[in-house]
């Protein structure tokens, strides 16, 4: 029996995924549609010009509305979420396949990292109950400086340039 790549593993997974969904919602499966959502499912995290660099390495003629469009999809459908990690920029993180988690953002690199925390999501749930509230979403995004930038001496940035 030939086993399978990883990487091909990923690719019907993603393929399912986004035949799933265009189905539940009565969308057509275009060329342009599953380019885009395969290379999107492959990443962790993504700005939309980044994605369309490399869609447009594998199909030049996709533009980057279609790219937006597709992204927009992916969003409403959970597939993806929006975030803003500070300096103005729209970053997509994929959670077609991961559990609930929060971000450590180093200020200096943009290095994302992920994380998550049984104590973390007890304690926020405490603090609600302790307040009457009831917590429908939330994210935990922390900045700072990662380990690299800690090492190279990286002063870090003012607080008020990431709000």
């Amino acid at each position: 029996m030939k086993k399978r790549s990883s990487s091909s593993i990923v690719k019907s997974q993603s393929k399912a995924l986004l035949h799933a969904q265009l189905r539940e919602h009565g969308l057509k499966l275009t060329h342009q549609r599953e380019l885009i959502a395969e290379i999107f499912l492959r990443q962790d995290h993504i700005t939309v010009e980044d994605l369309y660099r490399e869609v447009a390495k594998k199909d030049p003629s996709i533009g980057i509305i279609t790219v937006y469009r597709t992204l927009k999809l992916l969003c409403q459908w959970e597939l993806a979420q929006e975030r803003h990690f500070g300096k103005g920029k729209t970053i997509y993180d994929n959670v077609a396949r991961k559990a609930h988690h929060d971000h450590l953002i180093c200020t200096h690199c943009a290095r994302i990292i992920e994380f998550e925390n049984f104590q973390i999501e007890k304690f926020q749930e405490q603090v609600a109950r302790d307040h009457e509230f009831h917590i429908t979403f939330h994210k935990l995004e922390l900045y700072g400086l990662c380990k690299a930038c800690r090492r190279d001496d990286v002063r870090p940035s003012r607080r008020s340039e990431h709000a």
